[in-house]
């Protein structure tokens, strides 16, 4: 499996790992995370209470490279990015999507970390297939 994926939900035991893993770090002074999460949104009246994300494997890793690499052009300061995106099923509630951007200074990481969330929406390939209360479904793109 990619390094980006995950199968199922992106759980706080891996979030806080992930976290330690800047215990001692020097070069870095601003990190920023966001956290993508299942909403329980009502569309025609149900109520999604789950996502089954698809993902295009053997894309991913060439795709998620790439936009990382725009990433860190842009913005200097970028030390390291992490990206972890669920596959499978991740009910609302749950976290689907993990980005960490680390930099010398927090406007570089915060301002990267908006870019790389933004691009990860638009290109990264991955599909929504929303599931609803009565069991009934729809599939859906990135936005």
């Amino acid at each position: 499996m990619s390094e980006f994926l995950i199968n199922g939900p992106v759980t706080a035991g891996v979030i806080a790992s992930r976290i330690a893993g800047l215990e001692g770090r020097r070069n870095s002074g601003g990190h920023s995370i966001f956290l993508g999460q299942v909403r329980g949104d009502i569309i025609d009246g149900r109520e999604v209470i789950a996502i089954d994300y698809s993902a295009y494997q053997q894309m991913i890793d060439k795709e998620a490279e790439k936009m990382i690499g725009e990433v860190k052009n842009e913005f200097s300061d970028v030390i390291s990015i992490e990206i972890l995106h669920s596959v499978g099923t991740v009910k609302a509630g749950e976290i689907s999507l993990y980005v960490m951007v680390s930099a010398g200074h927090r406007d570089h990481a915060t301002r990267a970390c908006r870019k790389l969330v933004e691009l990860l929406k638009e290109r990264l390939p991955v599909w929504k297939k929303e599931i609803f209360s009565d069991e009934s479904y729809r599939w859906t793109g990135n936005s």
